[in-house]
């Protein structure tokens, strides 16, 4: 189905967060907890996420930060882009449209085209990321050994990088290791678009239903 109506408006408004996207990552969150055989409360021990918070979302009731969402992921060591989109396989050639990909998984104002979802056997996923004029992000570090590449394809953005933001421009590209404090922002009055690859190592491959 297209998302074509989801690309980012040129203004700063955020529609809410899609119901067919709220009830995947509801489905993949209970997916992962019954495939583990853990309780909420376990879920909420190992993610750091609240048990109220953690089931509004397996009930499709809350929409959750990226911050959050990442807090998720790295507690039932998986990778991001599982609670978006099913994973792929990569036998066979695979042509994918960002227009048609672009929704906004989480209540930020950031939309995700998740351009090549995780597969366990290449290690990594590769996102679009749209920032809205703007936006910034604090993140936590993810799992370790988790490295992340950035490649700024439309306006200007700034990457936290060991403490200290970086000017990213149309065109420049950074990799740095995801497994300690970071951040993005845009601070420019227009969306900064850039694509993401995440590499992980030691992950265990996501539910595929």
């Amino acid at each position: 189905m297209s998302r074509k109506e989801n690309a980012p408006p040129p203004s700063t408004s955020t529609p809410p967060v899609t119901p067919a996207l709220a009830d995947h990552l509801a489905a993949t969150l209970r997916g992962l907890r019954a495939e583990r055989g853990w309780s909420l409360d376990r879920a909420a021990s190992e993610t750091g996420v609240s048990k109220a918070m953690l089931g509004q979302i397996e009930r499709a009731e809350s929409s959750p930060t990226v911050a959050t969402l990442w807090r998720i992921a790295s507690g039932f060591h998986t990778p991001l882009s599982a609670f978006i989109e099913p994973p792929m396989r990569h036998e066979k050639p695979a042509f994918r449209s960002a227009a048609a990909l672009r929704d906004r998984p989480a209540s930020d104002p950031m939309w995700v085209a998740p351009l090549f979802p995780y597969d366990a056997r290449l290690g990594f996923e590769m996102l679009e990321l749209t920032l809205a004029p703007g936006y910034e992000r604090h993140s936590e570090p993810h799992l370790a050994g988790v490295v992340e590449h950035l490649i700024v394809v439309r306006g200007t953005m700034e990457v936290l990088v060991d403490g200290r933001w970086h000017t990213l421009d149309e065109g420049d590209a950074v990799r740095f290791p995801a497994d300690r404090p970071h951040g993005y922002r845009n601070r420019s009055d227009a969306p900064a678009v850039c694509h993401n690859l995440i590499c992980y190592t030691g992950l265990a491959a996501p539910p595929t239903a």
